[in-house]
């Protein structure tokens, strides 16, 4: 697997403080949206000739962490 801390940066200032890939103006949850509507790493990766398939990798991590964090809290009663 990916280490996504070395290819996702958060920066208060940029996207409004979204999660980007290499201090890139590209957000993880741009990559994850074009993964999601069908585009492959090759077509993502001839869009966007900066990114790299590691970077697209580390997205997936990154979402995959993240998802591991998420908690589904019940209302009191």
């Amino acid at each position: 697997m990916v280490d996504y801390k070395k290819h996702i940066t958060i920066e208060p200032g940029k996207r409004n403080g979204q999660p980007c890939i290499r201090r890139m103006r590209i957000t993880v949850g741009d990559v994850l949206s074009y993964l999601a509507s069908g585009m492959t790493i090759e077509e993502i990766l001839d869009d966007f000739p900066k990114l790299t398939r590691e970077d697209v990798l580390a997205c997936l991590a990154y979402a995959a962490e993240t998802q591991k964090k998420t908690a589904i809290i019940k209302p009191a009663a």
